[in-house]
């Protein structure tokens, strides 16, 4: 298997090398006001994914940081019954399963 993820990591690098050797020639995105910007293709395609990623994780900021806000504030979880060990003379405790909720389907 170990081998298989290497020859995998390995075939995509070549098809973006061989990608990015084949689209060297010149792409020109224009701004507004007139400016605009040269540079191969290979980079103009490299940057709108990096721009993509890096709105995409600016989008998710706000839920992360409330998730991470209702975490601290949220109580601690009591222990399941039957988990603590019994005090000694007292004989084995009957551990509870805990109730799975069935779904049928896939």
């Amino acid at each position: 298997m170990k081998y298989f993820l290497w020859l995998l990591k390995a075939a995509i690098f070549f098809t973006l090398f061989a990608f990015a050797l084949n689209n060297q020639h010149d792409a020109t995105v224009y701004f507004f006001f007139g400016t605009y910007w040269r540079a191969p293709l290979v980079l103009v395609v490299l940057a709108a994914f990096a721009g993509g990623m890096v709105v995409g994780a600016l989008g998710m900021l706000p839920g992360w940081w409330k998730h991470r806000r209702a975490a601290t504030q949220a109580p601690a979880i009591p222990t399941p019954v039957g988990t603590n060990p019994a005090p000694e003379g007292t004989g084995p405790v009957a551990v509870q399963e805990p109730q799975i909720a069935r779904q049928h389907g896939l």
